[in-house]
């Protein structure tokens, strides 16, 4: 028996009981789609906190106050005043390993414009800015290196504060807004971002020297935050050492003896290389959960198709019986049993694969949620389907080949 015929007689028996195929097959393919859904989904979720994490900014460092100790109570890191300007500048002057470094600070408040107002965030930094954090200005300018001089009454209107303020589409350049009760004069509007995969507006916030921010609505001397850019991602690590030892010569903290301990750090360093580590690592949990959760379909889909090959077996013993008085050999016997679940298995892998590509996109048109399919996962999905066929199909098909002849036919 050549492997045409058995093909063909594997192909009669399946569709001799349709039904029953159709019911074998259904776990591989309930299966199979479970596993592209859930791993689309968990690739999607990985790829979308990545890209929000590009969209903060271009190999970016955060420098952070570092929460402290006052009479063993820990204090709020965000009330700390450890980050100065004499940070930056020395940062600035001495950090070889980074291309871009700005102040920060910020204050959340009501901007209005005549009878409009909207409430919303300022942010004071310096121009490199807008290259840390990949922005563009799409009408008007910059404020200059002249403007943070002298703490000029300027600012540049994200998108969606502008587009509230002057509803009208009015142009906004040379107009004067007011945050609370001081005025500021607009001499820009920056380029629309969007709202990010986590639903955040990128384009709600107002930029202004940081030392008009600092000095003439916060009245602090202190700074909220330091963020920096690396020359290139590879040199992520250095930068970050680099400035911690800067940081704990301009902070006075002592270093660690033979004899006694260090001072703690009283600022915290976190980079985006560092972030989209522990992320990638998070989603990778996730992804193989959900991927070993939809993968137990795949081992209740095998069972199934062992237990109906099984049954199989017993029904046609007789014909078994009469194959191998004619000549059949106990291996045509095994590969005809063998093919025909391999068949069930691979057929209903094609089944789930186009059924779990199908509910990938249906989640993402209804739920709108970040899917990704990759090649591999089909490809997974196919060598899953076979090896099913061929694990659980084996011992039914084994079990027919080891049939005596004779005892076999005169089974009833």
């Amino acid at each position: 028996m050549n492997i045409t015929n058995l093909f063909k007689i594997a192909l009669r028996a399946i569709a001799a009981n349709k039904m029953r195929s159709f019911l074998t097959a259904l776990g591989i393919i309930i299966g199979i789609a479970s596993v592209i859904t859930m791993l689309a989904i968990g690739q999607g979720t990985k790829s979308s906190i990545q890209s929000n994490i590009a969209e903060m900014g271009s190999n970016m460092i955060m420098i952070n106050p570092g929460a402290d100790r006052r009479g063993g109570v820990q204090q709020d890191a965000s009330s700390m005043e450890t980050l100065k300007l004499t940070d930056y500048k020395a940062l600035k002057d001495e950090c070889k390993y980074i291309k871009a470094i700005s102040p920060i600070v910020s204050s959340n408040g009501q901007f209005i414009y005549g009878n409009q107002n909207t409430p919303s965030s300022i942010t004071g930094a310096n121009q490199d800015y807008l290259e840390i954090r990949q922005l563009e200005v799409a009408d008007g300018e910059m404020f200059t290196l002249a403007d943070i001089k002298s703490s000029a009454k300027v600012c540049l209107l994200g998108r969606t504060v502008a587009d509230n303020l002057f509803p009208d589409g009015s142009d906004p350049i040379g107009k004067i807004v007011r945050f609370g009760t001081i005025p500021f004069r607009i001499i820009g509007v920056m380029k629309k971002k969007g709202y990010n995969t986590m639903g955040m507006d990128q384009d709600d916030y107002v930029l202004a020297p940081y030392t008009s921010v600092m000095k003439r609505i916060l009245a602090q001397d202190y700074l909220s935050q330091i963020i920096a850019s690396a020359v290139t991602e590879g040199v992520t690590e250095q930068a970050t050492a680099e400035m911690t030892s800067i940081l704990r010569r301009t902070h006075k903290l002592k270093d660690a003896t033979d004899t006694t301990e260090g001072d703690s750090d009283d600022f915290n360093i976190r980079s985006q290389e560092e972030l989209s580590s522990m992320m990638n690592s998070t989603t990778n949990m996730l992804t193989i959960l959900l991927g070993c959760v939809a993968g137990i379909s795949l081992i209740v889909g095998g069972i199934g198709i062992m237990n109906i090959m099984y049954v199989s077996v017993t029904e046609r013993t007789r014909e078994i019986g009469l194959r191998m008085s004619v000549g059949a050999r106990g291996i045509d016997i095994l590969n005809q049993f063998l093919i025909e679940a391999i068949l069930l298995s691979v057929t209903g892998g094609i089944i789930g694969v186009l059924l779990g590509v199908s509910a990938a996109y249906g989640i993402k048109i209804a739920a709108h949620w970040p899917i990704e399919i990759q090649p591999w996962t089909i490809v997974m999905s196919f060598a899953v389907c076979t090896f099913t066929g061929v694990f659980f199909g084996w011992y039914p098909a084994k079990k027919a080949a080891q049939l005596d002849p004779i005892e076999a036919i005169r089974y009833e």
